[in-house]
């Protein structure tokens, strides 16, 4: 059973809708879309973690915060005798191990991501500790990109290849598990201490005079060139889409970027740009907000 969904980030949410707008440095576009493609490998695992039976409970993407340090757990999954923690990586590439450190085939060295799996597997430990549960915690690195190989790796290393997921996920389906209450307050406990949102992102300083406008494609998240018979078409990777949900998405990144803004009419003509016609922006408007006010001082909210 899934206690906590995965969904994406608001750091993420808001990255995308930059790259649209405003040219990232390379710095910037690395981190965002490693931000991309850590996301689409989670979800990769999640769907392996559907297999499971019923008698398990799974919590993503957990911000926990222990002794004033902050950690995230990727997948939790919860067992009557076992919690095991997951940490997710989607790298791509050949890699190999010496002297415990971790480098690519090009020999730049990159974090090695035991470090982080054993700093979160201490920490969880001793918060667990901290709220009265004692159950023994298994961590694992799991690495779900087919593309992936690591060389010269001890064979005693908690990680699980793209190769060895199936094995382990039947492997974890055979253990016997029979969840009783205390796991049940021991999920809700975690979750209520879940923080929403790590004070710690990288986003890029922006302003909304400097971005570009238009709506932005959902397939390769660059803004779609052409608009035709209410039709969205994105000349750079070939995608079409009606323009209402296109619309409403796009509303929605200007929400997120902007919280403190009210939605009105001109903004969101403004905003959209490839849409001509203020009628057709206020329609929608209409249909799926609530109006507030009249006139040129008139705004929309969510509806109750």
């Amino acid at each position: 059973m899934i206690i906590k969904p995965r969904s994406e980030s608001l750091e993420l949410k808001m990255m995308r809708a930059l790259y649209a707008r405003m040219s990232f440095s390379a710095k910037e576009e690395t981190y965002y879309l490693n931000l991309e493609k850590g996301y689409i490998g989670e979800k990769v695992f999640d769907k392996r973690l559907d297999d499971l039976s019923h008698e398990r409970l799974i919590l993503n993407d957990l911000l926990l915060e222990y002794n004033h340090t902050l950690f995230q757990i990727d997948s939790l999954l919860i067992t009557s005798n076992t919690i095991y923690l997951f940490e997710v990586k989607n790298y791509e590439g050949d890699f190999y191990i010496e002297a415990d450190r971790w480098y690519s085939l090009s020999k730049n060295e990159i974090k090695n991501p035991l470090l982080q799996l054993q700093r979160n597997e201490s920490l969880f430990r001793r918060l667990l500790q901290d709220l009265g549960f004692t159950l023994p915690i298994e961590s694992y690195l799991i690495f779900v990109n087919p593309e992936f190989q690591l060389y010269l790796a001890p064979q005693n290393l908690p990680i699980i290849f793209p190769t060895q997921l199936n094995r382990f996920i039947s492997k974890l389906n055979k253990i016997p598990s029979k969840l009783k209450d205390t796991h049940s307050k021991l999920a809700e406990h975690l979750l209520s201490l879940h923080l929403d949102e790590s004070p710690y992102n990288r986003l890029p300083e922006y302003h909304y005079s400097k971005l570009k406008k238009g709506i932005a494609c959902p397939n390769c998240h660059k803004l779609f060139d052409t608009f035709i018979k209410k039709v969205l078409i994105c000349h750079g990777c070939g995608f079409n889409e009606e323009f209402y949900p296109a619309v409403l998405r796009s509303i929605e990144e200007f929400r997120t970027l902007f919280p403190s803004s009210r939605i009105t009419t001109n903004y969101i003509y403004e905003w959209c740009d490839i849409i001509k016609t203020k009628k057709t922006i206020r329609k929608l408007l209409s249909r799926n907000f609530k109006q507030i006010g009249y006139g040129k001082i008139s705004y929309y909210s969510d509806k109750d």
